[in-house]
Order: structure tokens, then sequence, then C-alpha cells
């Protein structure tokens, strides 16, 4: 949003900035997606005080925006250069989608909530990136019509990496998946070798639960399948 809004938050959005880089954050061209962003066009107006906090914030449907510093966490990982299709599981407000439109060719991202996403498509509207594409389903079966894809990002927990995301990665393609309990997780990157899938546990992390049939079922159970 341009004009007074966005000037409002200017001097918040550079806190966050220099914040993110004294956590560690070194990579140019995810602090320069971060500054491209605005962040508090993704958060209920109820919270918009707090959009350049590095804390996770409600944005509805029982759902939350991760804070920055988990993004960046993300998307350093992922090391992108530019040219990559890249699938997000899990749209939720289309902050962490955005960012990715900055940082890659081609974005696929899959949500599972319909108001989110109705109000995630609007957002990303408003920050004018033309490399997005949104879907409305169970996220746990990807979006095989757009595979394979070089990279794959999980924004909620499953029990195991969901086998229709393991097969749509590229070769040499990587995943980065919370992968754990409902409560407490584990965050892995899968590379895929040929038809070996190399995994390394990265650290400790807490994520709402990716509910579908390769994850949680809605009553808390593993998915069907």
């Amino acid at each position: 949003m341009a004009g007074p809004v966005a000037r409002q938050f200017g001097g918040a959005r550079r806190r966050l900035l220099d914040e993110l880089q004294s956590k560690g954050v070194h990579d140019i061209a995810v602090i320069r997606a971060f500054d491209l962003t605005p962040r508090h066009l993704f958060v209920p107006t109820g919270v918009q005080h707090r959009a350049y906090e590095d804390a996770a914030l409600p944005i509805g449907s029982g759902q939350t925006i991760s804070q920055p510093s988990v993004h960046a966490k993300y998307l350093e990982i992922l090391a992108l250069k530019g040219t990559e299709r890249v699938l997000e599981i899990g749209t939720g407000s289309g902050y962490q989608t955005v960012l990715l439109a900055h940082l890659a060719g081609q974005v696929f991202s899959v949500e599972r909530i319909a108001p989110l996403l109705d109000r995630a498509r609007d957002v990303i509207a408003q920050c004018a990136v033309s490399n997005v594409s949104l879907l409305l389903g169970d996220g746990t079966h990807g979006w095989k019509a757009f595979a394979p894809y070089d990279a794959i990002l999980v924004s909620a927990a499953s029990p195991d990496a969901p086998q229709p995301l393991l097969d749509q990665l590229a070769e040499g393609g990587r995943m980065l998946v919370p992968i754990g309990g409902r409560d407490e997780q584990r965050l892995v990157v899968i590379t895929r070798r040929g038809e070996r899938f190399e995994r390394q546990d990265l650290s400790a992390v807490r994520f709402v639960p990716l509910v579908g049939d390769f994850g949680w079922s809605e009553n808390g159970s593993e998915g069907t399948r």
C-alpha cells in the first residue's frame, strides 16, 4: 500500500531489517525481499502495530504468520538464485509467498483454508508481483501439474515428509519441512538424489499441524495415507 500508510511503517521495517541482520541473516537478496514486502498488509488491523516485530501473529482461522526470522532462516537455507520453480505448502497470509516471489522465478502456493486464500490473493495483488500462482486444496498432495520443483517449502508440521511432495521434487531439489509431533518438530532439509532422498536435521521448531491426507487429520491423528 503506497503513500502515508507505507511511510508510517517505514521506520519499523528498517528496524526489523537491522534485527534480522543482527540475528545472523546475511544474504543480501533475502534482506532485500523483506525490505520490498510490506508485512503490515498481511496481518489483521488489530495487530498491525506489531507487524514489524520479530514475532508470530494470528491471522485468523486458527493460523499464524511466522516470525520473520523463521522465514529468513528458510529462505537462506534454500539460497535461491532467482530462476527456480518453487512450491509453497500453506499460503497462509501470503507473506512468505511474496518474499519467495522476490527470490525465485515462479512460485506455486497451495492453501486449504478458503478465507485465508481469498485474503492472501487480494494482498498479493496489492504487492504487484506477477510470478505467483495460487491453488485451494490439500497441500499434502502438492501441485502435480507444475512439477517438478527446484524447492518446496512446507509451512506446517507433518508426521513425516508427504510422499507426493517428495515425488514432485526435481533432481537436486530441496524440501524444507517441519517433521515430528503436533507440538514439537525438527526442521528437516531433504535433497533429491535420483531415487534417494538425503535428510538433514537442522533445528527444533514449532509449527501448526499440516492437515491433509498425507499429514495430520482434523481430529489429530495421522492422515489416511
